[in-house]
């Protein structure tokens, strides 16, 4: 029992240090444990390192990690991209592996081979038009963004790009990443390696509600196998029957956890990933869900903190 409690242990930390690197900037989380974590991994953490690195390799190795920073972070490049297709197709693999010699089972029919495959090429499409369709780049069109969206004259005020050269439409904003100014810019996602803007925010919210439904049906899918197995090996008669356990879910349940994480271990670490991703991927579609139901954007979101702080 005590190698399962440390796997929802490290499953529930994991969780927590994948929440708070990514999530930890948005508002709802502001003054919170999560924030503070998101800041030391993502500033303190990485400071030190920086420090350490400095003082036993000297500045060069300093100045080679800040040049490959510069290189991930501030230009456009196709690294999570590559990592984004190598996670799902890495996981769809193992899943296959591990799980597709017994569907059909107890609980699943053949079909259930052939769903998994299409929801991954499903997904993987909504990547790619995410990824690659406009964002809704402001150029020779700009008369129709500024007849389209109002100045408040509080954050959006009447000036021109200073890079692009043209009367910045309201809520567009310039991205450094992508060198162009973005008509209702929401923010700039590193995974599509892409602004999200006026044009896509439909497949990017597509993206998100469809991989949240992909990684739930692949944790219940997993789930149904081992209580497909759990059925058909007549685990639970053998526990009560042969080594005298008793028929009741306090007393079962150890022993069973014991014989799953024993005979179907790679089967739990990915329902725990899938299940960790699929909270992950639910979070962020509800919160962008929500801006767009309020008609706001993450830029604009920011914005208004400032202009309320400075204030």
């Amino acid at each position: 029992m005590g190698v399962a409690w440390l796997v929802i242990g490290h499953s529930l930390v994991t969780l927590l240090v994948v929440v708070s690197f990514l999530c930890g900037q948005w508002p709802i989380f502001r003054g919170t444990p999560i924030q503070t974590i998101h800041r030391f991994i993502t500033f303190g953490a990485y400071d030190y390192f920086l420090r350490f690195v400095g003082a036993v390799f000297g500045h060069k190795a300093t100045d080679a990690i800040l040049s490959l920073e510069s290189f991930c972070c501030d230009r456009p490049n196709p690294i999570l991209q590559i990592v984004y297709l190598a996670i799902i197709g890495t996981t769809y693999y193992f899943v296959a592996k591990s799980s597709f010699a017994y569907i059909p089972g107890y609980y699943l029919s053949e079909v259930h081979r052939y769903l998994s495959l299409l929801g991954v090429g499903v997904g993987v499409l909504l990547f790619i038009l995410t990824s690659f369709s406009d964002p809704g780049t402001v150029t020779a069109n700009v008369s129709q963004y500024l007849s389209a969206y109002t100045y408040d004259k509080i954050i959006y005020t009447e000036k021109e790009c200073y890079t692009c050269k043209i009367t910045k439409p309201a809520r567009s904003k310039h991205c450094g990443i992508c060198g162009r100014c973005v008509a209702w810019f929401d923010h700039h996602s590193r995974w599509m390696n892409n602004c999200i803007g006026e044009r896509n925010t439909r497949y990017f919210l597509a993206f998100l509600l469809w991989h949240f439904l992909l990684c739930l049906y692949g944790t219940i899918a997993i789930g149904l196998v081992l209580a497909g197995r759990l059925k058909e090996l007549r685990i639970v008669y053998i526990l009560t029957v042969y080594y005298g356990v008793e028929n009741s879910f306090h007393s079962l349940t150890p022993h069973i956890v014991q014989w799953l994480l024993g005979s179907f271990n790679t089967q739990i670490l990915l329902m725990v990933f899938l299940a960790i991703v699929s909270l992950l991927m639910v979070g962020f579609f509800a919160y962008h869900a929500n801006l767009c139901l309020a008609n706001t954007t993450t830029n604009e979101t920011f914005k208004w903190e400032d202009y309320i702080s400075w204030q």
